[in-house]
């Protein structure tokens, strides 16, 4: 089969290389699914720098999410062959997601409905179980309050507004740039802070008349999560859900303590299986309901180490998919 290898940590667009690899055979309880279509995210960047907490050894094939057809399973499988899944690959065994074919745990693994095409499948799970976990099961966030999102118009931003306007909450985006402000706008962001303008603190401020917010839901790490922390309310949550920025959030405990704010890690890989299909079934019906619309910005295979590295420089907005039947 034809996928796309690490050979060596780097850039991406300098190394990753579509080549001949070895057919993954399914082991006790996995699948080899044939990729549809697969998602490319940040985590695929890092991987390929070789920074990512998950970084599988090389040579290794990228790409965390997928949507295809079942072709082959091991033993204790339940999946039958020929059934359309969507979830989340073995990436961090190398059987990642940016090949023809790819490996995937059953326990990973959710059928992929009527209502999903194989695009907005594959990369509909991280994102929206992410928002879902971070917001619901960690959060608790509930109809009337206020979630600031940071790095709105990114994969797992974007899924946290239209979560949180689900719930019921009024959602503040903060982006770099106005395409960003208008993407998050059409998500259902009720207010956009372009963080580029000046103090997020005081631009905070003057959204909620004053006061802050109940929520920060932060992708992001870094300045900027420092500086969203003191946005929040008295009982306010600081969801830490990731590190765009090459660094985590870093809160102070003093601070805290005196602001009365709780500082929560959100791992969407730390909830079991069964609170996960709760989590997408609950999920599907707000897809069905027309609540939630996952969307994505489908390319070629060719072109998938120019997007990797447009997504490391935070170039791209929203999810991108690699439909991996076309070439072109």
């Amino acid at each position: 089969m034809r996928a796309w290898q690490v050979r060596r940590h780097g850039r991406p667009d300098e190394v990753l290389e579509w080549s001949e690899r070895e057919m993954p055979s399914p082991g006790p309880g996995r699948l080899r699914v044939r990729v549809v279509s697969a998602a490319i995210g940040l985590p695929d960047a890092f991987m390929c720098a070789g920074s990512y907490a998950f970084s599988p050894r090389l040579p290794f094939v990228p790409g965390q999410e997928v949507c295809g057809v079942v072709e082959a399973v091991g033993e204790g499988t339940t999946v039958p062959v020929g059934a359309r899944v969507m979830g989340v690959t073995d990436f961090f065994d190398g059987h990642g997601g940016l090949a023809e074919y790819c490996l995937m745990g059953e326990t990973s693994s959710f059928v992929a409905p009527d209502g999903l095409d194989d695009d907005r499948a594959a990369c509909f799970r991280i994102g929206y179980s992410t928002a879902w976990i971070g917001l619901v099961r960690r959060g608790a966030v509930q109809p009337g309050e206020t979630v600031l999102v940071l790095g709105a118009a990114g994969g797992s931003g974007a899924a946290a507004i239209e979560v949180a306007r689900a719930l019921g909450a009024r959602v503040i985006a903060v982006v770099s740039d106005a395409a960003r402000a208008e993407f998050v706008t059409r998500l259902g962001a009720e207010r956009v802070i372009d963080r580029t303008a000046g103090s997020l603190v005081d631009a905070v401020r003057e959204a909620t008349d004053g006061g802050g917010v109940d929520v920060v839901f932060d992708p992001v790490g870094g300045a900027l999560a420092s500086e969203a922390m003191r946005t929040l309310v008295s009982g306010g949550r600081f969801l830490a859900v990731g590190f765009a920025s090459g660094a985590w959030a870093r809160p102070e405990t003093a601070e805290m303590v005196r602001a009365n704010w709780s500082f929560i890690g959100v791992y969407a890989g730390a909830v079991g299986r069964a609170d996960n299909e709760i989590d997408q079934a609950r999920l599907l019906d707000l897809v069905d309901e027309g609540r939630l619309r996952p969307s994505c910005t489908v390319v070629g295979v060719s072109e998938v180490p120019a997007v990797v590295q447009q997504v490391a420089d935070g170039r791209m907005i929203g999810k991108v998919v690699v439909r991996m039947g076309e070439q072109g």
